[in-house]
């Protein structure tokens, strides 16, 4: 949610190389496209209604209803809905460390099969205590049931986190640790979302050059590498891909 639409498809469509078109849910709305696959979308907040930009995962669910009844069940939040919302139902929710999250019951664009391999690379949630967030997510959108379609979760006891694959991808990761009780969101529990590029180093300097900022050094590991964002209007988020080659020094 951005308060300029038409500056964020500017911005994001110079960083990560989307091209963008109607979503049927109104004009405040629009879909990114990456490669002519539907992978984000892009909503006009409205100008009475300041509050913070930001990128918020929506999660698939069968049933709205009863997955807001679960969140509140289990000590979590839910700010608004569940209710009906172009072509589906929604609701937008917190957890019990105040990370924010959304449910949607239906399909998001009508004719389009949202996300698959061309959708944010990962995400990742940053919270306080990952098994107790595991514990929370699984029971509230059914990980790890026995359903089709289900996502698998595993433990990585050398990074202390927890993985979320599904269909032998890994689609999120779930980090512990103590963070900091400061205002600024990079230091508070919450979900964050990483895109893929095709050149980091690209898509730095397009970010920078367009007003955006940089909040953290590239990685030194080898391809792909990746590096967290903030979006003129204040929206964090990570990219993640090759370095472009290293610039020629006689």
């Amino acid at each position: 949610m951005a308060h300029d639409l038409g500056a964020a498809q500017q911005f994001y469509g110079a960083v990560l190389g989307w091209e963008f078109g109607p979503a049927r849910l109104g004009d405040g709305f629009s879909v990114g496209f990456s490669d002519g696959v539907p992978v984000a979308g892009l909503g006009a907040l409205p100008p009475t209604l300041r509050i913070p930009v930001a990128w918020t995962p929506y999660f698939a669910v069968d049933d709205a209803d009863v997955t807001a009844a679960r969140i509140l069940e289990r000590s979590g939040t839910v700010a608004v809905g569940p209710l009906s919302f172009g072509t589906g139902r929604a609701a937008l929710a917190a957890d019990r460390d105040g990370a924010v999250f959304g449910i949607w019951q239906g399909d998001a664009i009508p004719d389009w099969g949202m996300g698959g391999e061309a959708a944010p690379a990962w995400l990742e949630l940053r919270t306080r205590n990952a098994f107790d967030a595991a514990i929370f997510y699984g029971e509230v959108l059914e990980w790890a049931c026995s359903h089709a379609g289900c996502c698998e979760v595993a433990y990585v006891e050398e990074d202390d986190r927890i993985l979320l694959r599904h269909a032998g991808r890994t689609v999120a990761h779930l980090h512990g640790g103590k963070l900091a009780e400061a205002p600024d969101p990079h230091l508070r529990p919450r979900w964050h979302v990483q895109f893929r590029v095709s050149d980091l180093d690209t898509a730095v300097k397009a970010a920078t050059g367009l007003g955006g900022s940089t909040l953290s050094v590239p990685d030194s590991d080898p391809p792909p590498r990746e590096i967290t964002l903030r979006d003129p209007d204040g929206a964090l988020f990570g990219i993640v891909g090759p370095a472009g080659p290293a610039p020629f020094r006689p």
